[in-house]
């Protein structure tokens, strides 16, 4: 992908002729090495991409393999997991955990060369494919480049994201962030393509960096595995599903929650564990509605799948998604969303046909969006429920796969998702205009506490 500006050079015209099957690929088997900085038991969408990703390819008949910071001081070394169903090669290497932040951890700067080159002549792969620029993808992917192995690169990260658990002082993010970019610009530039899950999340890349050509493959979806349901509504039940950190913004959705008028009678379940729930919890019982308001915490994919069946709408106040698996999983539960006007959440949520968008951090809109579906005649919130089937449909596992065969191959392929283009605010908006309404809400608290 070098050039000015770089440009993926084996992209055609279309992969409408690409077959989606859901057994071994026809054509001989491929060796893959997939590299992520965050795998499971690691729980965030790259993290759930990269599993999902090499047990689909496992299941098509591939060997990959996956190499990954180790989830433990001693938890490094090969080994057989199974993950999404599969018994797959992982290479964990020895890491250390980030303290600022509550659970993750890296694996070494300064090793990963030597780390990755000795894992690629092992295993002698035939693509490496790696899912971000920090660690573990700037090793292989240089390695890679020496032994002349086909690369492949997917961006999962915003860097403003990195910043909530970074010691950087306000005064210098700006700057943190833009040298980021030159990186993952010169990191990401090594592969022969480069994908992102959508059109929005392409489009951020390339207006940030020099790199073009960027392909939008969602990270696609196994439907068949969830259960909608139409039978008529008994109760009001809003689901927010993920990580419960400072980026998914829950903390409007709350308060848009505690705004519903009580005579609905409505339910919030927040699905996900992370730092700051005991914050969260605080926040709903000092706006009256703690004992309306379920923290279910980490749960297995049989909760979590039968409290989509169970909900009347989902809702996903994040402003930094650049797909959101959890929203597909809602739309292949058949639930209207109400979501957030920012960044790829309008690819998935269709303002007025299977859900309503509402300005980022707007609680009164919010609120008022799921007075909308929660009012909703039965007949209409039938309708939307359909349309969420039908456009989950595009995000389909199986094409996601088989698209990323055909990269792998050296095959000439285009982007299977057509969005609109990106117009939304600048992320670095949305987080500085999120932090001063933390900040002010932080203060009006500690007034409330003295």
């Amino acid at each position: 992908m070098q050039g000015n500006p770089h440009t993926v050079t084996d992209v055609p015209e279309s992969t409408s002729d690409l077959e989606i099957s859901t057994g071994p690929d026809p054509k001989p088997p491929l060796t893959v090495v997939i590299g992520a900085d965050t795998f499971a038991p690691e729980i965030n969408g790259s993290a759930t991409f990269s599993a999902s990703l090499a047990a689909g390819l496992a299941r098509r008949g591939h060997t990959v393999h996956i190499v990954a910071p180790a989830g433990s001081y001693r938890g490094w070394g090969t080994y057989r997991e199974v993950h999404a169903g599969e018994e797959l090669t992982v290479h964990r290497l020895f890491s250390a955990r980030w303290y600022p932040h509550p659970w993750l951890r890296f694996a070494l700067p300064w090793r990963i060369q030597k780390n990755s080159a000795r894992i690629l002549d092992e295993v002698k792969p035939d693509v490496v494919h790696f899912q971000s620029n920090i660690v573990v993808g700037r090793g292989l992917s240089e390695q890679a480049l020496k032994r002349g192995i086909r690369l492949i690169a997917t961006n999962h990260v915003m860097p403003e994201n990195l910043l909530e658990h970074s010691p950087i002082p306000e005064r210098f993010q700006e700057a943190a962030v833009k040298a980021y970019w030159a990186s993952a610009e010169k990191i990401y530039g090594r592969a022969q393509a480069m994908t992102t899950p959508t059109r929005r999340a392409a489009d951020y890349l390339e207006q940030n960096t020099n790199l073009r050509g960027v392909i939008a493959i969602s990270c696609g979806i196994d439907a068949h595995k969830y259960t909608p349901s139409f039978e008529p509504r008994t109760e009001n039940l809003i689901v927010f599903v993920g990580r419960v950190t400072g980026e998914k913004q829950i903390d409007v959705l709350i308060k848009a929650f505690a705004r519903l008028d009580p005579s609905l009678r409505a339910r919030l379940e927040i699905v996900g564990g992370g730092e700051i729930e005991h914050q969260l919890k605080h926040l709903a019982q000092t706006l009256g509605v703690a004992d309306r308001v379920t923290f279910a915490g980490y749960v297995s994919d049989e909760y979590l799948r039968n409290a989509l069946t169970r909900a009347t709408v989902f809702a996903m106040p994040s402003i930094a998604e650049l797909q959101s698996i959890a929203t597909m999983e809602a739309l292949a539960s058949a639930l209207p969303v109400v979501g957030a006007n920012a960044m790829a959440l309008p690819h998935l949520v269709h303002d007025g046909e299977n859900g309503y968008l509402f300005e980022p951090g707007n609680v009164d809109e919010m609120a008022a969006r799921l007075t909308d579906v929660l009012t909703m005649p039965e007949d209409e919130l039938q309708k939307f429920k359909r349309e969420s089937l039908s456009i989950v449909q595009a995000h389909d596992i199986q094409r996601t796969l088989a698209t990323f065969e055909a990269l792998y191959r050296g095959e000439q392929v285009t982007e299977p998702l057509i969005e609109e283009p990106l117009r939304t605010r600048s992320v670095w908006r949305e987080r500085l205009a999120a932090r001063v309404r933390n900040r002010r809400a932080g203060s009006l608290a500690a007034a409330e506490r003295s």
